[in-house]
């Protein structure tokens, strides 16, 4: 479950991940959001992680992106794309994976890109 922040200067959230865990700090809608995904999860575990958090309705479609180590935004459409990001989120060595509104219902994540359709 989602840890909610009071704003994007608080970045104490609490909590914390263990072991296989990767923190997603998500800031959508005003508010700044932190949860744990296991580093395992799946494209389908983390589209309705994504739901639950931004409160999408199952109707509500939406794309999800990361960004490479060059800042280009990659499509994230499977599961074999995802474990491509959290391998290069590994392997970078990243603290969290964070996630920004950037317009509408369109978030950018450090490494994961999340858009309205």
């Amino acid at each position: 479950m989602p840890i909610q922040i009071a704003n994007e200067s608080n970045n104490s959230g609490g909590g914390g991940g263990a072991g296989n865990e990767i923190k997603v700090k998500i800031a959508y809608s005003g508010e700044v959001m932190i949860t744990y995904i296991d580093e395992a999860i799946t494209y389908d575990g983390l589209c309705r992680e994504i739901r639950e958090i931004c409160r999408f309705g199952q109707e509500q479609d939406f794309t999800m992106k990361w960004v490479d180590e060059e800042n280009d935004p990659c499509t994230i459409q499977s599961d074999l794309e995802l474990d491509e990001a959290i391998r290069l989120y590994e392997v970078n060595r990243d603290s969290e994976l964070v996630i920004h509104d950037t317009a509408n219902l369109r978030l950018e994540i450090a490494y994961l890109l999340l858009e309205n359709e």
